[in-house]
């Protein structure tokens, strides 16, 4: 991090939730592994990154069930939550 803060122009790769707020409260822009990913696949660099999630849940990466749901959303490769009312 002490790297970012000499180059705040750039963005910081941060996945661990105090690494990431304390970067962001300092004015960082912060990606995780997941906005990678989102930004590999918007490039045309993957067709899918549903097998590169689930590759990091099996490495030990936690990820709520909701969360996986809407990276996949947002990745265009997972139903859109449909309300009632």
């Amino acid at each position: 991090m002490a790297l970012a803060f000499e180059n705040p122009e750039h963005v910081v790769l941060l996945d661990d939730m105090l690494a990431r707020r304390t970067a962001q409260a300092a004015g960082l822009t912060v990606w995780g592994t997941l906005r990678v990913l989102l930004e590999a696949k918007s490039q045309g660099v993957m067709d899918r990154i549903e097998p590169y999630v689930d590759r990091l849940v099996n490495a030990g990466m936690w990820l709520s069930d909701d969360i996986r749901r809407r990276i996949l959303i947002l990745a265009g490769e997972g139903p859109p939550k449909t309300g009632v009312g």
